[in-house]
């Protein structure tokens, strides 16, 4: 046997899986001008090297079981035979003789922390490379001593494709021929003080085996031909702050599910969810978090898959079906996105090198206790990287108009939910969280630079000043902010027993005085409808016609009311339910009665809202509002005027909360004429009284709540009513 140019010891290392640099042993070397291959497959008792048809013996390494040198003549690409003995053979390619697929300008972007495209780098990719089909695999992991790929192509063997390491970097990767779309794998790694560690999904892995299965799945997610140039087109104007937006916020997993129980797939969400939104006269659709996550219970607030939508409801592919028929509806999709914290699971993020390397070390930083999760170290680029490339990749490669982002008050805080001597100031010993603004503020400069028309939308619970304003003007540069404040006053007003409103009356004039402080969304989330709050119809109080005529006010205000609107599913139809994540919506409900009426209701609310510019064209501006009486305590009744352009009919809303119908109620109307009763929540078709103003109102010349005219009009009882002058 010609003398092996590696040590002992390095064969030794290598056949037990603990060599950092199998480049330097594995694969082709020349001896002179004669090429020798070394090769290691611990099932095989005999191997060959073939090049230009021929087979040439390769010689076992003694002592060293499943490792083969010999010379392999001529410059041509070899294969590797191997024969176990026992009457079975196979032909592969050597992963070893292929050079890197990471070139100068990748390793440059990731040694930065600024590799806008970090999905195009690091994760599995079917391609073609230097004459050989397979797939390329990549992962960071800078303080692991050995990484492997392991899978069914390799018996989950972490000693047969250890990877090579990318230098400065901490990218570790191999070039795996034959390996295709479809093929489970993790990532084996040996920690830095050579322990072996639990096997890892991958960060940036397309595709995930169905929980609870952990491994990820190779996808090939190019060359989807999608059909919604035209919305494309369009989507800046839908998604502006002139525009109307009301979203219907869903979990996909209990929407709709059939006998069996099973949750409807993309495609099949791709008509039925579509063409209901649709008709229901939604802007949008916001799904809660689809990235991959191994809980049903977490509703997806604990992914590990940042980059591979969940399987439950299909492969990569069927979820593009989704947002492409909802964009040829005319319908945006937002996706609720979950940067703040991850999971504790074994194959995921957590200890991923065997250190706390996306998570901060000290507990004090880098757990949650309200979730029993960890928290990302902003402060590590590599991780503002992993984020923010997160981000650009929905928009980028699945055409999403928009990203909610989750519990952003517990990024923006270092002692969010903490008590003191829990948590670590920042440098200048304050409470604020000065890396987890700059990765929020560097998400929405990227999003909004690459992306034309996109929205981000920030769920923040606190009054952190300038969520939704530009980031060179000192905001964290979101688009949307939900307003948390006005939806914990409102719903605790309505709460009340109308007798008792008027000493609450505040709590639903309040959110003016801050309304336009921010972008604002005005959320009903699935928050407020699980874990013992009720459904919206059973927060209602009095009887079972007080509840609907309370709920269909209630929507009434809402709708009028200046920002943009969201609404949880099943809220639509007054489902009595508690939302339930392991069951379907009760959709039975929804065909008739009382329940019919609200859905009708919420259907031309949004039709209204869409069709009026006075309703939606200044929802975050000042101008687009004025109380005509907003202090009517005794009769808990509130009206106020929308506005929008100068040549815009101007929209009157008047709502009373008592369910006493109050006729011949004087009010201020900003001009003398006919008025237009244009919706009505009491009335018969909603499942009201029918008592209302079905003729019209007539506003004559003289001032009145400082309006230059006045009117007489009918508030139904428990009920909201429209006016537009003709």
């Amino acid at each position: 046997m010609t003398d092996l140019p590696f040590s002992e010891e390095a064969s030794q290392a290598l056949i037990e899986g603990r060599h950092g640099d199998p480049f330097s042993v594995l694969g082709p070397h020349k001896v002179g001008r004669t090429r020798y291959v070394c090769a290691f497959d611990p099932g095989a008792a005999q191997m060959w090297g073939k090049a230009g048809g021929k087979k040439y013996p390769l010689d076992p390494v003694p002592h060293r079981p499943g490792l083969f040198w010999g010379k392999v003549a001529g410059a041509k690409p070899y294969t590797l035979i191997g024969d176990n003995g026992l009457g079975g053979q196979w032909e592969v390619e050597d992963p070893y003789r292929f050079g890197p697929v990471l070139g100068e300008i990748d390793e440059y972007l990731l040694g930065e922390g600024s590799h806008q495209k970090l999905w195009h780098t690091l994760g599995a990719h079917v391609r073609e490379h230097e004459g050989a089909h397979g797939t390329h695999f990549a992962v960071w992991a800078p303080n692991a001593r050995v990484v492997s790929v392991v899978g069914d192509f390799n018996a989950w063997d972490a000693r047969r494709h250890v990877m090579r390491k990318r230098g400065a970097t901490g990218v570790w990767e191999i070039f795996l021929p034959g390996v295709g779309d479809g093929a489970a794998y993790k990532y084996a790694m040996t920690g830095p003080n050579g322990e072996r560690l639990p096997q890892k999904a991958d960060p940036v892995g397309f595709g995930s085996q169905h929980p609870p299965e952990t491994a990820s799945i190779v996808r090939d997610i190019r060359g989807y031909g999608w059909d919604d140039a035209q919305w494309m087109g369009e989507r800046a104007g839908r998604n502006a702050r002139t525009a109307p937006i009301s979203v219907y916020e869903v979990h996909l997993g209990s929407w709709k599910r059939r006998e069996d129980g099973r949750p409807i797939s993309y495609k099949e969400a791709a008509v039925e969810l579509v063409d209901y939104a649709k008709w229901m006269g939604f802007t949008h659709l916001e799904l809660l978090p689809i990235s991959e996550f191994p809980f049903d219970g977490s509703w997806g607030y604990q992914p590990v898959g940042l980059y591979a939508p969940t399987i439950r409801f299909g492969p990569p592919h069927e979820f593009r079906d989704l947002v492409n028929a909802a964009h040829e509806a005319g319908l945006g999709i937002l996706l609720d996105w979950v940067p703040g914290h991850f999971p504790t699971d074994d194959h995921g993020l957590g200890k991923f090198d065997g250190t706390a390397l996306y998570e901060h070390a000290d507990p004090k930083e880098g757990f949650h206790q309200d979730w029993n999760t960890l928290i990302y170290n902003y402060g590590r680029k590599e991780v503002t990287n992993f984020l923010q490339a997160n981000a650009l990749y929905w928009f980028d490669e699945y055409h999403i108009d928009g990203l909610r982002v989750d519990a952003v008050a517990s990024m923006l805080y270092r002692d969010y939910s903490r008590k003191d001597g829990e948590w670590i100031p920042n440098k200048d010993g304050g409470r604020e969280n000065y890396e987890a603004i700059a990765m929020l503020q560097g998400m929405n400069v990227q999003s909004y630079g690459a992306h034309e028309g996109i929205m981000t939308v920030a769920e923040e619970s606190t009054s952190y000043p300038g969520v939704s304003r530009p980031v060179d003007q000192g905001g964290l540069g979101f688009g949307y902010k939900w307003n948390m404040g006005w939806m914990n006053d409102t719903l605790e007003y309505i709460q009340e027993d109308p007798v008792h409103r008027k000493y609450h009356h505040h709590k639903m004039t309040f959110g003016i005085d801050y309304a336009f402080s921010e972008n604002f969304i005005l959320p009903i989330s699935h928050d407020e409808v699980v874990h013992g709050k009720g459904a919206m119809l059973e927060k209602m109080p009095g009887d079972d016609w007080q509840k609907f005529a309370n709920l269909r006010a209630y929507y009434g205000f809402m709708w009028g009311h200046p920002g943009k609107k969201l609404l949880f599913m099943g809220q639509e139809f007054a489902q009595r339910r508690e939302w339930n994540h392991d069951a379907s919506l009760d959709w039975g409900a929804a065909q008739g009665g009382m329940h019919r009426g609200v859905q009708l209701l919420v259907r031309d609310l949004n039709t209204l809202y869409r069709e009026t510019p006075a309703l939606h064209v200044k929802d975050c501006e000042p101008e687009g509002f004025e109380w005509i009486e907003g202090g009517d305590t005794a009769n808990s009744v509130f009206s106020w005027v929308r506005r929008g352009g100068p040549d815009d009919p101007e929209v009157v809303v008047l709502a009373n909360f008592t369910p006493v119908a109050r006729e011949g109620y004087k009010i201020g109307m900003p001009s003398a004429g006919h008025w237009r009763e244009v919706l009505n929540t009491d009335a018969e078709i909603y499942g009201g009284s029918n008592s209302g103003n079905y003729g019209g109102v007539e506003a004559f010349e003289g001032e009145s709540h400082g309006q230059p005219a006045h009117a007489t009009v009918t508030l139904p009882p428990l009920g909201a009513v429209y006016l537009v002058r003709d």
